[in-house]
């Protein structure tokens, strides 16, 4: 996994993090949900990218 992807899932992350809590703050529910699902699919990315880097260990280990 390249680390251009884990920065880029990482801030997908943050984004929606911050939408979310200025959507909250502005009383604008559309924006809170957006926030809310794009840090969420950022945060799915991010366990993917996890569970492909144990795969990889894994095979690994049993390919030596």
């Amino acid at each position: 996994m390249s680390i251009v992807k884990k920065i880029r899932h990482k801030a997908e992350t943050v984004g929606g993090a911050t939408k979310k809590t200025v959507g909250k703050s502005l009383g604008n529910e559309r924006m809170e949900a957006e926030g809310s699902a794009d840090q969420a699919k950022g945060q799915a990315k991010q366990a993917g990218d996890k569970l492909k880097e144990a795969g990889q260990k894994v095979k690994h280990i049993f390919k030596h």
